[in-house]
Order: C-alpha cells, then sequence, then structure tokens
C-alpha cells in the first residue's frame, strides 16, 4: 500500500519536473533561432531566373537536302524511327529512319507521268514519220509533174502560139508548186524536230524525276554526321522531333549533335527585371538535377525586343548566360537557377528579410532591448535587405513577432519623413514606367531639312 502512494507522488513531480526542463529547453532553443543581428558587409543585388541548358554551338542531323528538289513535291515527311535522346553516337553510326509512305506515293505517280511521256515520245516519233514520208511522196511527185511540163513545152514549140503559151504556163505552175512543197517539207521537217525535241525533254524530266526519288529514298536512313550526343531538335513551338513528327522540306533538322564544351543558360526575363541587366554581368548558376554542384557565368546577350510566351499574358525578354565550367554531368535541358549579380554594395548594413515588420505608414523592426525600431531601406536581395538609417552593427533582432509585442515602444518616428519622401519617389518612378509602357508606337517621321535634299542633322524622328 505504501509502494503504490510513493508511485502515485513520484510519478507526477517526474513527468511535471521533464516537462518543466522541456519547456525551458525548447525555449531557450526557440529564442536562439528566432534571433539576428545587424550584419555590415558587401551585399549582393540579383535577380533570380530559372533557365534550360543549351549548348552554344551543335551539328544538325538532317534529312537528305534532295527532299527540297520541285522535281520530287514532297512537302513534308515523318520520322518513322528515331534513337533515344542522350544517345552517344559515333560518326556514321544509325540515328534515324525516314517514313517513305508519301515518297513511295510520289514516286508511282511520277512512275505514271514517266509511262505516259514515254508513250508521247513514240507517237509523236510516229507520227513525225508518217507526215514527212508523206510529205516526200508529194514531192517526188511533183517533180515527175514538173518533168513532163517541161517535156510537154520542148515539143509544143512547132504549135500555135496558143498551145506554146499554155505548155509555159502548165510548166511555171509544177515548178511553183514544186518549190512550195520542197519548202513546206523543210518546215515541216524543223517542226517534227521540235515536237520530238519537247516529247524528249518531257520524258528525260520524269527519268530524272525518277532517279531522284529512287536516290534520296536511299538516304532515308539517316546516320550522325560527326560523333557526340544526340539532342531531339525542337520546332518553334518548342516541342521536340520524335518518332512520328513531321519534318517540312524547309528546316530538314532531325536531331543535333551539341558542341558540350561550351554551355549555356536560356532564361527569359520579364519586362520589370530586364532593365536591370546587362551584357558582362557576373551570375551564379545552379543545376537543379545537382543541387550539390555550383557554377558561375555571365550575361552574354539581352534580348532588346521582348516576346510573348505561348499562354501567358506577360512579355519577357530573351537572355542568355554563358557558363565559365565545363563539368561532363552537364546536359542540354537540364534546369538551371540563376542568380545575376546586377550589383554590389560595399560596407552597407542589412538584416534578413523576416525581421523587417510594416504597417499602413511604417516599416520596424523589434529589437532585443524592447524597442519598435522604425528603419530606412533601401535595396534588397533574395534573403536580405539594406537598412540605410535606424540601425547600428550587431545590434540584435527578433525574426519575428516576440511574444509580446505590445510592451514595445516606438523609437525612431522622426524617420516617417524620409521613408514617405522615398516612397513618393518609388510611385512616381513606376507611374513614368507604366506610361512609357503603354505608350502607343508611332511611326517615325522624317522633317526635310529647308532647300531640300536627304534628311539629316536637321530630321527628328518621334518614336512612341
Amino acid at each position: 500500500m505504501k509502494r503504490k502512494t510513493i508511485l502515485a507522488i513520484v510519478v507526477p513531480v517526474v513527468l511535471i519536473v521533464a516537462l518543466v526542463l522541456y519547456s525551458a529547453l525548447s525555449g531557450k532553443e526557440k529564442e536562439i533561432v528566432l534571433e539576428t543581428e545587424v550584419e555590415q558587409g558587401t551585399f549582393e543585388i540579383a535577380v533570380m531566373v530559372t533557365g534550360e541548358l543549351q549548348a552554344i554551338r551543335e551539328t544538325e542531323i538532317k534529312a537528305p537536302s534532295q527532299l527540297r528538289s520541285r522535281n520530287l513535291r514532297i512537302r513534308s515527311v515523318k520520322i518513322q524511327d528515331l534513337i533515344p535522346e542522350g544517345t552517344v553516337v559515333d560518326s556514321g553510326q544509325w540515328v534515324a529512319t525516314l517514313d517513305r509512305s508519301e515518297a513511295d506515293n510520289s514516286l508511282k505517280d511520277i512512275l505514271d507521268n514517266l509511262e505516259q511521256k514515254e508513250s508521247e515520245y513514240m507517237r509523236t516519233k510516229l507520227d513525225t514519220t508518217m507526215q514527212l514520208r508523206e510529205l516526200r511522196d508529194q514531192l517526188f511527185n511533183l517533180s515527175f509533174a514538173k518533168e513532163e511540163a517541161e517535156i510537154t513545152l520542148e515539143q509544143s514549140k512547132f504549135e500555135p502560139p496558143a498551145m506554146i503559151r499554155q505548155a509555159q504556163i502548165e510548166m511555171e505552175k509544177a515548178k511553183r508548186a514544186y518549190n512550195q512543197a520542197e519548202k513546206n517539207y523543210g518546215l515541216k521537217v524543223q517542226q517534227a524536230k521540235a515536237e520530238m525535241r519537247e516529247a524528249e525533254i518531257n520524258m528525260a524530266r520524269d527519268r530524272r524525276s525518277k532517279d531522284e526519288m529512287v536516290a534520296v529514298m536511299e538516304k532515308f536512313d539517316i546516320y550522325a554526321p560527326g560523333a557526340g550526343m544526340v539532342i531531339y531538335k525542337k520546332d518553334w513551338s518548342g516541342e521536340k522531333r520524335t518518332a512520328g513528327s513531321e519534318i517540312n522540306t524547309w528546316d530538314l533538322a532531325v536531331a543535333t549533335l551539341p558542341d558540350l564544351s561550351t554551355m549555356i543558360s536560356m532564361t527569359y526575363v520579364n519586362e520589370i527585371d530586364i532593365s536591370k541587366l546587362n551584357k558582362g554581368q557576373k551570375v551564379n548558376i545552379g543545376v537543379d538535377a545537382f543541387p550539390e554542384k555550383k557554377f558561375t557565368g555571365a550575361v552574354v546577350e539581352v534580348a532588346n525586343i521582348g516576346q510573348q510566351l505561348p499562354n501567358t499574358d506577360a512579355k519577357v525578354f530573351e537572355v542568355k548566360i554563358e557558363l565559365n565550367e565545363r563539368d561532363t554531368i552537364l546536359r542540354p535541358s537540364m534546369t538551371t537557377s540563376n542568380m545575376v549579380i546586377t550589383q554590389v554594395l560595399d560596407s552597407v548594413m542589412f538584416i534578413p528579410l523576416e525581421a523587417v515588420h510594416a504597417n499602413d505608414s511604417l516599416t520596424y523592426v523589434y529589437t532585443r532591448d524592447g524597442r519598435k525600431q522604425v528603419v530606412v531601406l533601401s535595396e534588397s536581395n533574395e534573403n536580405h535587405i539594406v537598412v540605410d538609417i535606424g540601425l547600428k552593427k550587431g545590434e540584435k533582432l527578433y525574426l519575428s513577432n516576440p511574444s509580446n509585442p505590445e510592451s514595445f515602444k516606438y523609437d525612431g518616428l522622426e524617420l516617417m519623413e524620409e521613408i514617405n519622401r522615398r516612397k513618393a519617389e518609388e510611385e512616381q518612378k513606376r507611374k513614368e514606367m507604366m506610361e512609357r509602357m503603354n505608350q502607343p508606337k508611332q511611326p517615325r517621321n522624317f522633317q526635310m531639312p529647308p532647300g531640300g535634299g536627304t534628311p539629316g542633322g536637321n530630321a527628328t524622328r518621334t518614336r512612341g
């Protein structure tokens, strides 16, 4: 009985002591976690954008260029089979096979046309042969008639003048008929040659088309022009060409062999941040597939004209970032996280963003000595913000609301005037930027200088 009584007393006491100790330890841990201090040093301002790795240089694996021939009349052809993306191939290794269906149909049409042209050629040859034979027979007959007229005229020299005259007329008619027939025969020979030449050209053209189609169909198995890793080609819409995709004759690329020695990250920056980016800025790059890997790079190109991505209303600008390092793990199409360093501030004070609080008119922090310190802030990056006025290096701050925020008193209310002034300036800049963005473009107008001539130094140009 006494034992049960002792246990009933001791167990609750132990539990209470354990709870008290846990609460105390948890409070200390919580206090440590939620506390920070004002730092001073170099502060980097950056723009964060995601991108996709691409090779700067690449070799295209193309379908045969003969597909562009006007004689073949092929508008597009499908990829029947394609090697898996990422496969490393040697020069001359098989990569893809094109579908022969449309080419087979075109070849059948060409063969039908060729057969028709060969038939027309033979018919033209036979027709001209028969016509020329008939003309030669007529020419021979007219030659005999002319000879007979000459004999008749020779025999009529002892006849009366009227008979002689009639014989002369008949002889002239015979000569004229023979000469005319001879000229007609020459013209008919030229005409026959032209018709035969035309028929021969038409037949030869279809024969060339047949030979060209047979030759190009032998190249429907496509091989790598060099060694490398096969990466699927992207259409203008951004979709990759795979087995079953169509390729047009104006873009015959089936896949690519990128040069992995130099890689870029292709990114798209929104119109608000694009003004902060310039060529040559340093970039810290991370690859999502390998978060432990870190790379550096630089902005090499910033587009001057924005574009609208599919299924979005926002305008973006293309930005290319070249990587400084090489690594065998890097592959095209990998997603990257790019921190573009747009500005570096020396010897400034900064605090974590979580430590900053705000109401309608003030920005402030909770200090460890019990104050709501009003602060004037300026530039920020992903994690921190610069404090221009209000704090000193090393001051202890809370990262979140303290347990009793109502007991904290405001300090530094005289900074409200500076805060309001900066807000007004930012609002004015924002309005001016929106007005520039919404202003419609105007055509370029040039004014001629006095006295005519071409527009020169006095020309004025207006652009929206």
